[in-house]
This record gives structure tokens, sequence and C-alpha cells, in this order.
């Protein structure tokens, strides 16, 4: 909850602004709504509900005005006026920025710095451990990664992955990238340092077939590889090993077993709903044409890429860590919490809160981020294809935290007062959708893969 320290002076500014009239003056106090979700639990309608910031909001489209929360308030918060019910703290932070004097705090930050503060006090050997989520906490993941700045996008880990793991997009159609897949393929030795021994050439065409790049071609008897060079630019995408399709997996074909993900093809014959696919959240795991082996593009951890990559050293293990920090360019659309697989993300404004104990590192947040805004390893993005928003009047309470809100100045009010929504403006984000006290904003998005 959000609380006013001893520095209130009961300017009344966090009132005034207050969207959904949570916060009252007693004694020349600010106090306001504790979330404690009772009101939640009593309505009858289940017109209450507890959004991604960790406020609650009325749906006024379910809410028929009856009472209930009002009487069941421990701190009697709640207020019905009209068809509107008052005074639920909806968490939108509204009031700590617009306190002239900055009275106003998040409970939270501020019992978890007295807890730390009693126990420095203390002096305790070997204190009791407070998990700060953001500063101390930190989830963590081991899988194979790709330096960027060192990769040259040549095909030699994807060509060697055996489970086809690997994924690389690049623009090199015909050119060498010196990924000496046609030296290691050649049955008699006949390419070394991409010169080609004629001599020694059988033309048996295995290089030709293999070249990832399609680079080498035959011509006149004679194989030729395209020497033309090109800056390679790209894409590699690779399993991440977060272990999302082994919870996913209903058959326990795909299970995580030492940390490594391991596959019985046998256990998957029965499977048609393919869950474990919409579960991979870089898009490696799909359907083989293998009768063997009916899905590819899980990582075994075999490490045979890393081998593979013995000229950039491009590929290796890494530990993978995220203490739940976010830029400065988080816009609070909400894309986050509502994408995590894990419910590990409440959404803040201008920042999120991550529960590091349930967070698996899959990254889905971060390849949905609109702003990248958080830090990501995979290459997979994500964008805003198209959406749809629109505003019911009959709901709104033009509280404007909308248009406080809008990171692009798309939502404006209109000549009779009313809220609008400029769609050429308008990047289908989120956060008006996640702000509003009275769930009066439609909201609809469409991602693609960024190209």
């Amino acid at each position: 909850m959000f609380l006013s320290t001893k520095k209130c002076e009961g300017i009344g500014e966090c009132i005034k602004e207050c969207p959904t009239g949570a916060i009252r003056l007693i004694n020349g106090k600010a106090f306001s709504c504790i979330t404690c979700g009772a009101c939640e639990e009593a309505c009858p309608n289940r017109a209450i509900f507890k959004n991604r910031y960790g406020g609650y909001v009325v749906d006024r489209a379910k809410c028929n005005a009856c009472g209930v929360c009002e009487l069941t308030c421990p701190v009697s918060s709640i207020s019905i006026e009209g068809d509107l019910v008052k005074g639920i703290c909806s968490r939108c932070g509204i009031c700590v920025d617009t306190c002239p004097i900055g009275a106003r705090v998040d409970a939270y930050d501020v019992i978890e710095d007295r807890q730390i503060k009693f126990l420095e006090s203390l002096n305790l050997t070997n204190p009791p451990q407070i998990r700060v989520k953001k500063e101390e906490g930190k989830s963590s993941r081991v899988n194979v990664i790709t330096d960027t700045q060192k990769c040259t996008f040549c095909g030699r880990c994807e060509y060697y992955c055996p489970t086809d793991a690997i994924i690389i997009n690049n623009d090199l159609e015909g050119v060498c990238q010196e990924c000496r897949i046609c030296e290691d393929v050649c049955p008699a030795g006949a390419i070394s340092n991409g010169t080609i021994d004629e001599t020694k050439c059988t033309l048996c065409l295995k290089c030709v077939k293999e070249c990832p790049n399609n680079a080498i071609a035959i011509e006149d008897f004679k194989i030729k590889r395209n020497s033309d060079s090109k800056e390679a630019k790209g894409c590699i995408i690779s399993c991440l090993n977060c272990g999302l399709c082994t919870e996913a997996c209903s058959y326990g074909a795909l299970q995580m077993i030492n940390g490594k993900i391991r596959y019985d093809p046998s256990l998957c014959e029965e499977c048609d709903t393919m869950e474990c696919l919409d579960a991979c959240p870089v898009g490696t795991l799909r359907v083989s044409n293998e009768k063997e082996r009916p899905i590819k593009g899980y990582c075994v951890s075999c490490g045979r890429c890393v081998k593979a990559c013995d000229v950039n050293e491009a590929r290796g293990f890494k530990t993978i860590t995220w203490k739940g920090d976010v830029s400065e360019d988080c816009i609070s659309c909400g894309i986050c919490s509502e994408i995590c697989p894990k419910d590990a993300v409440t959404l803040k404004r201008g920042s999120i809160e991550v529960d590091l104990e349930k967070c698996v590192l899959c990254e889905k947040c971060a390849i949905h981020c609109p702003q990248d805004a958080i830090p990501q390893t995979t290459m997979r993005k994500k964008s805003i294809k198209d959406g749809f928003v629109f505003v019911e009047n009959k709901l709104c309470m033009n509280c404007k935290l909308c248009i406080k809100t809008c990171p692009e100045e798309a939502i404006t009010e209109d000549e009779m007062g009313r809220v609008t929504v400029d769609d050429s403006k308008c990047i289908y984000c989120g956060a008006c959708s996640n702000v509003c006290p009275a769930r009066a904003i439609l909201f609809e998005r469409e991602f693609e893969v960024a190209k």
C-alpha cells in the first residue's frame, strides 16, 4: 500500500489528484486504502479485481453499487456516490508523484528498509536473510549464448547442432563466410583453407549440397567458390534452456533433468496439442519431419556448437542472471506483466517488481517489451503489429489517468470533455488500459516477429 510519513502536512494535493478517491484527510494527515483485498473477496458480483500494479479496480460493467464492499472495508475507505464506488486504491502511484514535500511513499520500500536497518543494528554474526527483490536477489539459468560482437553468422553452429536448436537468418546468400563446412564434409580432402585442389576433387558435390549460404557451385566440371565479401549481418536465435517447454509437455516427453532438457519421443506419440511449441519463448522448438523425432529445436547442452565455433569463439556456456532491473525507458505499458508465464512481474509506474523466486529467465518480457527496457540475451524480438483501443464513455470516470499515462500523447479530451484516442499516434502498448481504474478502455493487440 501507499502511506503518508511524518512529513505529511495535510496539504491535500494527493487527495485532489487521486483518481479513485482513495485518500482522506484525518487529523491533518493523509490516509488511504490499505489494498488488503477484503472488498474483492466480499463482492457478490465479482466486480472488483486485482490489477497488474497490485492494486484493486472496480469493473463498473459488473458493479451494481450494492454496498457490500463499503460495509466490508476494514478502514472505512470505500464510499458509494451515485453509481460510483470510490475509495479503492489502484496503486497508480500518482499520489507519490503529486506530493510536493515527498510525504507519500510505497509501504513495501519502507518496511524492507526498516527490516534491514533493524538487523544491522543487532550486529548478528549470521543475520536472517532479507530478500530485496531488486538489489540483492537474482534469477539465474545456464545456457549456451552467442557473443554477437564476434559472430559472423556463418552457420557453422546451426549446421552442427544435433537437435536443430539454433536458427540463423542472414542476408549472405551466395557469399562465403568461411564456415569451413565444405572442408569438413569433403570425402576426398580436396578443400583446405578455402582453396579447392582440383586434382583431388571427385565432383561428388557434397560441398555444394552442404554449404549453408549456397556459395559453392559447379561450372564446367569444376567446383567454384564465390569469393565475394560482404559485411556479416543477421540474427541468431537459440534455445534458452528456460524449461517452459518441459512444464507445458502434458505427456512428460520433455523433462528438465539436472538443469538440462531431455526428450523421450516414445512419450510424444499420443500428443496432438503440441503445447510445448507455444510455450517456447524464442520459437526454436518446432515440428520435425523425422518419424523418430516428432519435434526439434530443444537444446540438450551437448556443447557441440561451442566446439564447432572454434575460430571466432562466439558460442559459449554462460550463467545468465537478472535482478529484475529495467531501464528508464520503461513506459509502464504492462506487457511484461501480461506476457509473463510465471506471473512473476508486477507493474509499477516507470518500473516493474519481479518475484525472482518465480522467474525462470525465459526472456518473454524482454522479447515483447516495445521500449527494450528489459535486458535480454536472445536476438529474438517481437513487435506490436496492430491493435484496437476503444473508450467506453459510459464507464469512464473522467479521471484523465489514461491521458497522463499515455507515452505517445495519443489520448486527449474532445470538445465535449470525453476521452478519445488518436489511432495515428497510438502504439497499442496498453498503458492506458492497465492504469484505468474504471476498466473503461477496451483493448487488444497483436504481435509479430520483428524483422
